[in-house]
């Protein structure tokens, strides 16, 4: 994951008066936004298709100097030459620099219809390249993140992660990244060339931001940018991480609403006086003792499409109380499994969901520190911007997601991205179908339907925010957009 503000200086760019200089939007490759059309739902039945698109990530383009195109404005060649690149006058380095457009198919990114393909690596001829794409949904402006304000309602994506193997993280989550990608004069291009990103993790490793270079000095000597151990942080909520042995979802909670700066190594790490909550409240059902739910072949096949279904409910007083999750495999309806062997849930009513007691029970400190629950339900419902990414880790292999003995089944070298790639290089996942509105609004019922199972729309329960009673219990659906799904997949097969 990464991040959109980073520097001291950096708070001049989203909170003062704009520079007088600013980064030129590139002309050698024009931007052609992917398509991606998305659904926004009713209780009534109703869903409206959106033209959204996908825009991938600034720091996945090419951004050089204006002189001399072959000249990085993130190399050492640029930060380190005075003439470019002045840093006491960060804005001055943008008026040297452009950012250019992108050939997405380039990056890994492929898409058809509703769905979209990110694959990790590309054959250039040579070898296999790491492409580990990361992309942003944006409005039908194609100026404009897309805004989802998800409280008291439910987002529905369908996923087809059978080509991942361990120490892959095929991601979808919610940023609360500034719509407009934090645009501005120094940063012209804003939202609509990727920019303005953030995260829980305050990521600080980008020597550029949103149209200003990220370090205060640069180091003459090793001709590398100083970052000063500062970095941007926004709350953010995992809906899913994710390959074909393992998954998890987690929300994370930040002190401050929006994008917004840590200053310190404190201030940006983990625990207190850290301002992000990085490791998160995740359920992961491996963890929890149920390693026979999730996987290929088990309750959930992984190795067949399927529809994730997360549902953000509400207490009376309109304050987000639990985070549910729920599964669309082969015409039912399949809820979280409640199953678990810890010990630490015994004095509580555990569900197979996330709630404010679930993550007391974990001891996840930095979360309830702050928000918790309400923290996170007060950012959904201001609106966050929805990601689709693909990566693997050659720190740690991915280990936290899937690795025995704790989180999954793969073993300790299994996630190797060398490994991956020299052995199933053409990993990728398939997002399709994203649907999002009212509770039980992205999918119906049909069937055999018991009303207590399954969070439905008031067409079949009266109370919307009614939780699943029968955790165990699976009900017969149709999933209206999910039905044109094996045709989806079956045409990205043979592209």
């Amino acid at each position: 994951m990464a991040t959109p503000l980073f520097a001291p200086f950096l708070i001049l760019l989203l909170f003062s008066p704009a520079s007088a200089h600013a980064q030129q939007i590139g002309t050698l490759t024009p931007e052609l936004h992917p398509r991606f059309p998305t659904q926004q739902c009713t209780s009534s039945g109703i869903c409206t298709t959106k033209q959204t698109s996908l825009v991938t990530d600034a720091l996945s383009r090419h951004f050089h100097s204006i002189s001399d195109p072959s000249v990085s404005c993130a190399s050492a060649d640029f930060l380190s030459n005075p003439l470019l690149c002045d840093p006491d006058d960060p804005a001055s380095c943008a008026a040297n620099c452009a950012l250019e457009g992108i050939e997405y198919g380039g990056i890994g990114v492929s898409a058809v219809g509703s769905a979209v393909t990110l694959r990790q690596y590309l054959f250039d001829g040579a070898e296999y390249r790491a492409v580990s794409p990361r992309v942003y949904l944006l409005a039908e402006d194609g100026e404009n993140y897309e805004p989802l304000t998800l409280l008291g309602q439910e987002l529905a994506v369908d996923v087809d992660v059978s080509g991942l193997p361990c120490g892959m993280n095929s991601a979808v989550y919610l940023s609360e990244m500034d719509l407009s990608g934090s645009r501005s004069e120094s940063n012209p291009a804003g939202a609509g060339y990727g920019t303005g990103y953030c995260d829980a993790q305050c990521f600080r490793t980008a020597p550029w931001i949103n149209g200003l270079v990220s370090l205060r000095a640069c180091d003459r000597q090793s001709a590398e940018p100083n970052l000063n151990s500062s970095g941007a942080c926004c709350n953010e909520m995992d809906i899913w991480e994710a390959n074909s042995r393992a998954n998890s979802f987690t929300p994370h909670t930040c002190s401050s609403p929006g994008s917004f700066l840590c200053s310190s190594e404190a201030e940006c790490g983990k625990g207190a006086p850290g301002v992000c909550d990085k490791d998160g409240c995740g359920l992961n059902t491996f963890n929890l003792g149920s390693p026979s739910f999730y996987g290929l072949g088990l309750d959930i096949d992984s190795s067949n499409p399927f529809t994730i279904v997360t549902q953000f409910l509400t207490n009376d007083a309109g304050e987000l109380r639990e985070i549910k999750r729920l599964y669309i495999q082969n015409g039912q309806v399949i809820p979280n499994t409640a199953e678990t062997t810890d010990s630490r849930f015994d004095g509580i009513s555990y569900e197979g969901s996330i709630t404010e007691d679930f993550c007391a029970a974990k001891n996840s400190s930095d979360y309830l520190r702050l928000g918790g629950m309400k923290g996170m339900g007060e950012a959904l419902a201001r609106g966050m911007v929805l990601v689709f990414s693909l990566w693997n880790s050659e720190g740690d292999f991915m280990s936290w997601l899937d690795g025995l003995p704790s989180n999954g089944p793969c073993n300790a070298t299994e996630g190797d991205p060398a490994l991956i790639r020299a052995q199933v290089p053409d990993v990728s996942v398939t997002f399709s179908n994203v649907r999002w509105g009212e509770i039980g609004s992205t999918f119906s019922m049909s069937g055999g339907v018991k009303e207590e199972e399954v969070v439905t729309g008031p067409d079949i329960v009266t109370d919307a925010a009614v939780a699943v009673e029968n955790r165990g219990a699976r009900v017969n659906v149709v999933t209206g957009p999910v039905l044109g799904l094996a045709v989806i997949f079956g045409f990205m097969a043979s592209a």
